[in-house]
């Protein structure tokens, strides 16, 4: 079946690629569902499948996110609606949608609901929201705040409603209604089963995972504007097999991996330096490591030691060692607590699969505390030290539901190089194939576009005459933003300029204003400033737009004069382009701040290398990433960008609660802190104090505004 889905996939030219435990199988790679060779790894087969399952293996099946529905329609089409159907999901209520519904069904403003929740810190750990509801002034004695304190922890976790599951397709020899619930999805030609994937795999119904991934869909966008430029056809396999390239892996090391799949977030780009990757499977554990799993587990920072040779590694046993040398004796795959558990315990390959299946689910059902004495009793059995029997059980519960698989690492890891080797040889396809599969990934367009710039590839503004629908490709340091970036403007709208639009484009906005469309379209294109080659400048083409659409009819007999509007400033221009196109490619904020309201001693963040360790230091700029991982003790990692590049700030809790307005609301952030560094380059800003310049912007604006 998966087979019969993937060729369907290869020959509508839909990338798409296979992971988790089916990496495992050497079979699922010579069929081509899977890149990854399991010979190159040292995986675990009973993870895929074993004896004691009984039950088909789980293959799932990564498609490019922008067509899958092209391969869900094939499923319909090829098994038929009625013997093939979505699994549900049930959604549960979480605090904010719990605090928000309680609060309206006892009455209370939405508006103030939504002030509330924006003044809780839900990254304190300490602070309960309970707390932080009487910090901002409210009576918990009250009838209704009692009930909503009250109500709101008791339904969290609540079913809240069915949702469809995410890829999980069921299909059945015969009608699935005379097996199971369906109901029509509120999707159009979808159908889904009432019941979660838990129960469906009670039943034994074959379950098809068929998901969605952004990556996929950027690289082959990427591949397909390499081909139109070059005649190169590139394919993941062909980056691959260059897959030792140490050009590229020093630019993972140096963390230059902003839009790189797995290794772009905060965490992974603190790690990178640390690690070094140089190759493949050094890719397969850094993507790895940087998990609760092995960080609970306290597996992290051993693993770096021995890494560097600075901490020796040795090894209870030979079988012990079979497990472990390729972590340098620490457990950082969950294939490897199930392998330790079958050659230093005696367990078979079906009751090591058993033990992993109570990992995922431990902190639920507690089923992981039953199989202590079989792993404790076998490993002594075995001459191993009783200590070292429980060090592991232990570092078995840390991983708990967070062990991340070596299969699924192995296959990220595919996609992580082949991102980065694009990113590397050719930049500016790469920026265009992300912003063309946008919404994906960790980053926004403006982000993107700010990264693309610091390497020499930049983006052109929106051009009616100009611009695609997407973004297109201009040259090795230029592209053109597409008409996919302005806001408001259907896909109906940009099918007609581009299919209406002469071969020597618009010359006057009286042939835009022609093509039927509607009077907030042409507002959003000339908000966008995508008209400025027709007309004078944002302010008055829409002027010009807009005015010639009314009918007044108590003035028809009045003469008409063409009034001219002032051009806008760079703090208008600047707030236009945000609110039209969620980025702007003018001055950045921060820069418009700091020229109208200096700040004395400030570092920038092309300087912060030229700081030393322990220095006291002071930085500016707009707030891009707040992340407050749950491993992470209460600290939150926050990132500020200024007008030359990113900065990295760790805001302790203690200095988030003192200072708590300025830690939630701020949109431009000033922090004066202590600049660390550590042996291998990384380098962040410890918050002691934090200063919301926001409302300077807000003035800014005020002021070009003020015509006397």
């Amino acid at each position: 079946t998966i087979y019969d889905i993937v060729q369907f996939a290869k020959s509508r030219g839909i990338l798409y690629q296979g992971r988790g435990s089916a990496a495992n199988s050497i079979v699922c790679y010579c069929l081509e569902i899977t890149a990854v060779d399991p010979r190159q790894i040292n995986v675990l087969f009973e993870r895929f499948i074993s004896k004691e399952r009984n039950e088909p293996p789980d293959i799932d099946v990564d498609f490019e996110h922008e067509r899958r529905e092209e391969v869900i329609q094939y499923i319909y089409a090829k098994y038929g609606r009625e013997r093939t159907a979505l699994a549900a999901s049930v959604s549960t209520f979480r605090f904010k949608s719990a605090f928000r519904e309680v609060g309206k069904a006892l009455g209370l403003p939405e508006s103030l609901l939504g002030y509330w929740l924006k003044q809780f810190n839900l990254r304190d750990r300490t602070l309960g929201w309970q707390s932080q509801l009487q910090e901002l002034g409210i009576d918990q004695d009250g009838r209704t705040v009692k009930q909503l304190i009250s109500i709101t922890e008791d339904i969290i976790g609540f079913p809240r409603h069915l949702s469809q599951h995410v890829g999980g397709f069921v299909i059945s020899a015969g009608p699935l209604y005379e097996l199971v619930p369906v109901e029509n999805a509120a999707m159009a030609e979808r159908s889904v089963i009432q019941w979660d994937k838990d129960d469906l795999e009670s039943l034994g119904l074959l379950k098809v995972d068929v998901l969605a991934l952004g990556m996929l869909t950027a690289i082959r966008k990427a591949f397909s504007l390499i081909k139109a430029r070059y005649q190169q056809d590139l394919s993941i396999p062909f980056i691959s097999a260059h897959g030792s390239d140490q050009q590229v892996f020093n630019a993972i090391c140096k963390a230059d991996t902003v839009g790189v799949f797995q290794i772009e977030s905060r965490a992974q780009m603190s790690m990178l330096p640390r690690l070094k990757p140089v190759s493949y499977y050094d890719l397969v554990v850094q993507i790895a490591i940087v998990r609760p799993g092995p960080i609970q587990g306290d597996m992290v920072h051993p693993y770096l030691l021995r890494r560097h040779g600075k901490e020796p590694v040795s090894y209870p046993s030979n079988e012990v060692k079979s497990v472990l040398s390729r972590t340098m004796g620490v457990p950082i795959f969950q294939e490897q607590v199930i392998q330790l558990a079958m050659v230093a315990a005696g367990f078979t390959g079906g009751e090591a699969d058993q033990l992993r299946r109570a990992m995922a689910s431990w902190k639920k059902n507690g089923k992981l505390r039953q199989f202590r004495s079989k792993l404790i009793d076998g490993m002594t059995q075995r001459g191993y030290k009783p200590q070292f029997a429980e060090q592991l059980f232990e570092q078995i519960c840390g991983f708990g539901e967070y062990g991340f698989p070596e299969s699924h690492s192995a296959s990220f890891a595919v996609l992580a190089y082949a991102s980065a080797w694009l990113k590397y040889y050719y930049p500016v396809e790469f920026y265009v194939g992300l912003l063309n599969s946008w919404p994906m990934g960790f980053y926004s367009p403006a982000q993107l576009i700010q990264d693309a710039a610091r390497h020499q590839v930049y983006a052109l503004p929106v051009d009616i005459n100009e611009s695609c629908i997407d973004h297109t490709v201009i040259d090795n340091h230029h592209f053109r933003l597409g008409l996919r970036q302005v806001n408001g403007l259907s896909d109906k709208a940009m099918n007609t300029l581009i299919s209406q639009r002469p071969d020597k484009g618009f010359a006057s906005l009286t042939e835009i204003k022609s093509l039927g469309l509607s009077r907030s379209e042409l507002s959003a294109l000339a908000s966008a400033n995508a008209l400025k080659t027709l007309a004078k400048d944002r302010f008055n083409t829409r002027w010009q737009l807009m005015d010639s659409q009314l009918t007044l009819p108590l003035l028809k007999d009045q003469s008409e004069s063409t009034s001219q509007m002032l051009a806008p400033t760079a703090v208008e221009d600047l707030i236009e382009d945000y609110a039209s196109l969620n980025l702007s490619l003018s001055q950045h904020p921060v820069k418009l701040l700091l020229e109208q309201h200096p700040l004395p001693h400030l570092t920038l963040a092309n300087e912060v290398l030229n700081r030393a360790h322990k220095s006291p230091i002071r930085v500016v700029g707009c707030v891009v990433g707040r992340q407050a991982p749950g491993t992470a003790g209460g600290v939150t990692f926050m990132t500020l960008e200024d007008y030359t590049g990113n900065l990295n700030v760790v805001v302790w809790q203690s200095t988030a609660r003192l200072q708590k307005k300025a830690f939630i609301s701020s949109k431009i952030l000033e922090v004066r802190g202590i600049l660390e560094r550590s042996e291998e380059g990384v380098t962040h800003i410890i918050a002691g104090k934090l200063i919301d310049h926001s409302d300077k912007f807000e003035k800014l604006l005020m002021h070009s505004r003020d015509f006397h």
